[in-house]
Parts: structure tokens; C-alpha cells; sequence
């Protein structure tokens, strides 16, 4: 996914008031729910979730292959 779409999405979902879970699948196939938005830290074009469990997931803009929630009705892949 290229970076400044990734920051973008990532942003806006983490911003939607009311907050609104949502899914980052990456490109194995992986899917991890943001529950929380303080759940995500962003920065230029990679992230860090907390799983369940508080386990950290790092994640970067060139594996992640969607970003799945209702943002306008639609998702973004790469």
C-alpha cells in the first residue's frame, strides 16, 4: 500500500467520532481488529497495535494489503 494512502486511511479511521472499530489485513493474510484507537500508534508509514493481550503488532505500509471499515461505505486495498 503506498505510504501517504496508509497514513491517510489509517488517520481517519483512528479519527471518526464516534470511533468505530476497524481491520488491517496484511499481505499474509493476517487480519488484526483496532478495537480502540489508542490501541494504534501511527507514524510515517508504519504503525504499532496492541493486540489482545497488549501484544504489539508492527506493521508498515508495504505489508499491509487493506484496510477494512465503513469510511463512506468503502475499504482501501493497495
Amino acid at each position: 500500500m503506498d505510504r501517504d494512502k496508509f497514513n491517510s486511511t489509517i488517520r481517519a479511521f483512528k479519527h471518526r467520532t464516534p470511533y468505530q472499530p476497524f481491520t488491517i489485513a496484511v499481505v499474509n493474510g493476517d487480519r488484526y481488529e483496532v478495537d480502540y484507537p489508542d490501541a494504534l500508534a501511527l507514524g510515517d508509514g508504519k504503525s504499532v497495535l496492541l493486540a489482545p493481550g497488549n501484544v504489539p503488532v508492527f506493521l508498515d505500509h508495504e505489508g499491509v494489503s487493506q484496510i477494512i471499515g465503513d469510511l463512506a461505505g468503502r475499504s482501501l486495498e493497495s
